[in-house]
């Protein structure tokens, strides 16, 4: 069973701060972004390999948002294309922020738990999955 959250970001709102709250609010164990359209007016990303980050200010659409959400951590990838159709990618870090509006849509599964354990093989915290019955 997948109940729906649904919620119009508006423009200054921070994406992944927002997305965060969600969770909390909603007490979502387990849940993954659906959808999300909208623009940006500032992106702050981490980057392939996880060495650095940048945070870029221009107007940018939201190409793609996908991730998995735990109760304690929010694994979410964004793209975005700036004026010329240029599109960059990583890791959503906090101090994205949205110009007009973000139409979100996250998908939460009261019948799964998700969390995360270090994993010795990647060296990262990675997800598990648990049914609740």
């Amino acid at each position: 069973m997948i109940e729906p959250i649904v919620i119009r970001l508006t423009k200054g709102q921070d994406l992944k701060t927002q997305i965060q709250s969600l969770v909390t609010k909603h007490a979502v164990q387990a849940g993954s972004i659906a959808s999300c359209v909208g623009s940006l007016e500032q992106v702050s990303l981490r980057l392939a390999g996880a060495t650095h980050s940048i945070t870029l200010t221009q107007p940018f659409e939201i190409v793609s948002v996908m991730g998995t959400l735990t109760p304690t951590h929010q694994h979410i990838h964004l793209s975005v294309a700036d004026e010329t159709g240029k599109v960059i990618g990583g890791h959503l870090l906090d101090n994205t922020i949205i110009d007009t509006t973000a139409e979100l849509i996250i998908h939460h599964y009261p019948n799964l738990s998700f969390l995360r354990q270090q994993d010795n093989t990647t060296g990262y915290s990675e997800l598990v999955v648990g049914i609740n019955k």
